[in-house]
């Protein structure tokens, strides 16, 4: 292991000692969230907390890597594991060994040795990332080695053997917003996690999308929206809890832990859908996708999967003629309500065959944009605002409106 120097207290031994600027352009040792979802940038001795700052010596927040004389990380990742007591643990990899940390703090009995807790895992590592169940086919860990990646399996500690040649080497590897990056040099290259495909132009600047660098702009350039130009298309949350907000040709991951959002084709997620949404709701493991007459149903699963049969038109799959402004399904229901036109809201019972109308409402309030039903009521978005009802039977006998709220900024990824 390499001696960890000169960052004991700071600087011990007198010296000044200059940080090193990601701005640069820097090949980062290691890229992990911790729980909280903060997101730590590596390289040697030196960590930047988020995507925005200045580096800092990691002994300063992992204060006992200084024990073990650590001056670099190999890999790093978090667990991604609901169903067991290391979940949202981070693992450092360095040589042989791994640390284990929760709250920032080693846990009991480490470091180890990596085949003792990760069996047919080699020492020396690249890379690490986690893939949750729904990205990969199960709860995943993946780990680089030159060409070669070992897929992980948390619950089975089954390990499959791939090699991606097509891939750089990755000195780290990175999720965010449900995709998978592999870092080399200061770029980074987009990938499939389950077949390790790369699909977009890349690799591309890290400096344009996961820092904020003079010269340099998020995203390639991309500036965020004026909020009163903005307005949701649809907003839904599916059966694994991921919230999404729709808006023209993008959609948003509002990942509540995250430190941003940032706007990605829908293409690139529902690859059919090419022109944007009118409305999407979500039921069993099911996403329902509505634009002009048309209902794209896709399954959840390791990413998402157009239905064989689909689109179908509204009338065969929900008994109604198109076009709709607004759908939403409750927590632990089977009625979808939908909007359309000004102000009416019709409802479909799901469990119906053949699928029909069975309520027509009129509703106090108009030009609906987007509806949103969760565990806390109602939202209905209208513009920049939206408006709170406890249920949707309140909604519908409502004869005057709730007081208004401004939408989050993270929702419409705007700014004011």
């Amino acid at each position: 292991m390499k001696l960890f120097k000169n960052i004991q207290k700071g600087h011990p031994d007198g010296q000044h000692h200059d940080h090193p600027d990601r701005c640069d352009g820097i090949e980062f040792d290691a890229i992990v969230p911790d729980e909280n979802g903060v997101t730590y940038f590596f390289k040697d001795n030196h960590l930047w907390r988020g995507f925005t700052g200045s580096a800092h010596f990691f002994n300063h927040t992992f204060k006992e890597l200084d024990d073990h004389h650590i001056g670099h990380i190999d890999a790093a990742f978090r667990m991604h594991n609901p169903d067991s007591e290391d979940h949202d643990h981070i693992y450092f990899f360095l040589d042989d060994k791994v640390f284990s940390y929760y709250n920032h703090t080693l846990e009991e009995g480490y470091p180890k040795e990596i085949n003792k807790v990760f069996k047919e895992i080699p020492s020396h590592l690249d890379a690490a990332v986690e893939c949750p169940k729904g990205e990969c086919v199960t709860d995943s860990v993946l780990f680089f080695k030159g060409h070669v990646v070992y897929t992980y399996d948390i619950s089975t500690k089954v390990v499959k053997e791939k090699t991606w040649d097509h891939l750089p080497v990755c000195t780290s590897a990175y999720r965010w917003l449900e995709h998978h990056y592999c870092f080399h040099g200061n770029s980074f290259t987009r990938f499939n996690p389950v077949t390790g495909v790369v699909e977009g132009t890349y690799p591309k600047d890290a400096r344009n999308y996961f820092m904020m660098c003079p010269g340099f702009g998020h995203g390639g350039n991309y500036q965020p929206p004026k909020c009163s130009d903005v307005k949701l298309d649809a907003i839904t949350t599916d059966d694994e809890g991921k919230p999404y907000a729709f808006i023209g040709s993008n959609y948003m991951h509002l990942n509540p832990k995250g430190p941003h959002r940032h706007p990605f084709p829908i293409i690139r997620k529902w690859k059919e859908v090419t022109e944007g949404v009118d409305a999407v709701f979500s039921y069993t493991d099911k996403l329902y996708m509505i634009k002009g007459e048309q209902v794209y149903i896709y399954k959840s699963g390791a990413g998402y999967t157009l239905i064989e049969g689909y689109p179908k038109t509204l009338k065969e799959e929900l008994g109604i003629d198109g076009p709709i402004t607004a759908s939403f399904v409750c927590p632990s229901e089977h009625t979808v309500h939908i909007i359309q036109g000004k102000y009416l809201m019709m409802d479909v019972d799901l469990t119906a065959t053949p699928r029909a109308v069975t309520s027509e409402v009129p509703l106090s309030i108009s030009d609906i944009d987007a509806v949103l039903c969760d565990a806390d009521g109602v939202k209905v978005y209208k513009g920049s605002q939206y408006y709170e009802y406890a249920s949707p039977m309140v909604l519908a006998v409502s004869r005057i409106a709730p007081v208004p709220q401004n939408v989050p900024r993270e929702i419409l990824g705007c700014q004011d």
